[in-house]
C-alpha cells in the first residue's frame, strides 16, 4: 500500500464557493465600480445606505449566479482548457442540476433585493438576466462574444438610474456604451490567456477574431471607454478630481498595454486582474466630483 498522504476532499460548501469564484473577487469588482459610479451620478452624491446595500449585494449575487450558468454551459469546453479544467462542474464534483439550482437561488435573492426599489429597475432586471443567460452561448456563434459580456456587465448602470430616478435617461445609455468598451478591453486580455486552447476547441473570442491587432485594439477600447465617459460626464465642468482619476485610469490602461505586448499568458492574466483598480479609480473620481 502507498504511504503517500491522502489529499482531503473539499467540503460541499467549498465546492460551491469554488463554483462562484469566491476567492477571486476581481470579477464582481469589475461589475461593482461602474454600477456605483452610476448610483452616485444618478443621485447627485451618496445614494443612501439602502440602495448602496441593494446594489453591492446584488452585484455579488448576480455575478455568482452568472458563474453557475457559465460553468454549466461551458463544461464540455472547459475540460480542454488548462486554466478551467478543474472547475467543480467540469470535473464532476458538482452536478449540472446542483449548479443550476444554486445559481437560481442566487438570482432569486438578487431579484428580491431589486423588488425593494422602483418598478423601472425591476423591469430592467429581466433584461439583465436574459443577457446574462445568453452570454455563455454567444461564445459559440458570435465572433466577439466579449461585446455580449460588455452589455451584461454594464446593466448595473441603467438599473442604478432606474432605482434612483425611476427612469433611464440618455446619460445612462451612453455610460453603458462607454463601459462596454472597457469590458471589451479587459475581457480581450482575458481571452488572450486562453487563445491557444480556444483555437484548438473551436471557441470564438475577440482575441482570436482580432488576431495580430489584439493589442492595439485593447488600447483603442480603453481609449473609447475613457473618452465616452469624459464626454458624458462633461469633465471640463467638473472638479479636478475627475480629471485626475481619468488621467490615472489612462496611465493604468497604457501599463496594461505594456504588459500584454508580448501576449504572454501570465502577463495578460495580470493585466485582466488589475482592471478592478482602474474601475475603482474612475469611481473615486466620479464620487468626489458630484
Amino acid at each position: 500500500m502507498s504511504d503517500l498522504p491522502v489529499e482531503p476532499q473539499p467540503s460541499r460548501w467549498q465546492l460551491y464557493l469554488d463554483l462562484i469564484r469566491w476567492n477571486r473577487p476581481a470579477g464582481w469588482l469589475l461589475l461593482l465600480w461602474p454600477t456605483l459610479s452610476a448610483l452616485w451620478l444618478a443621485a447627485g452624491g451618496f445614494p443612501g445606505w439602502h440602495l448602496l446595500l441593494v446594489f453591492v449585494l446584488g452585484t455579488v449575487l448576480m455575478r455568482s449566479a452568472g458563474c453557475c450558468i457559465n460553468d454549466v454551459a461551458d463544461r464540455d469546453f472547459d475540460r480542454h482548457v488548462k486554466r478551467t479544467a478543474q472547475r467543480p462542474v467540469t470535473r464532476g464534483a458538482l452536478s449540472v442540476r446542483q449548479a443550476l439550482v444554486f445559481g437560481a437561488v442566487l438570482a432569486l435573492a438578487a431579484f428580491a433585493l431589486v423588488l425593494t426599489t422602483q418598478a423601472t429597475a425591476i423591469a430592467w432586471s429581466f433584461a439583465a438576466l436574459a443577457v446574462a443567460i445568453a452570454y455563455p452561448y454567444a461564445k459559440r456563434f458570435v465572433a466577439m462574444p466579449q461585446a455580449v459580456l460588455g452589455v451584461a456587465f454594464s446593466f448595473g448602470i441603467p438599473m442604478a438610474y432606474a432605482a434612483v430616478q425611476g427612469q433611464v435617461p440618455p446619460q445612462a445609455l451612453w455610460l453603458l456604451l462607454g463601459n462596454l468598451f472597457w469590458v471589451l478591453a479587459y475581457d480581450t486580455e482575458y481571452a488572450m490567456v486562453d487563445r491557444d486552447d480556444d483555437l484548438r476547441i473551436g471557441m470564438k473570442t475577440s482575441a482570436i477574431t482580432l488576431g495580430r491587432w489584439d493589442v492595439p485594439a485593447v488600447l483603442a477600447f480603453y481609449a473609447a471607454y475613457l473618452l465616452i465617459w469624459a464626454w458624458v460626464l462633461d469633465a471640463p465642468q467638473r472638479s479636478v478630481w475627475l480629471w485626475l482619476a481619468l488621467g490615472l485610469a489612462a496611465a493604468q490602461a497604457l501599463w496594461h498595454g505594456w504588459l500584454i505586448r508580448h501576449r504572454e499568458r501570465q502577463a495578460c492574466f495580470l493585466a485582466f486582474r488589475m482592471n478592478h483598480w482602474l474601475g475603482l479609480t474612475v469611481f473615486l473620481g466620479v464620487a468626489l466630483s458630484v
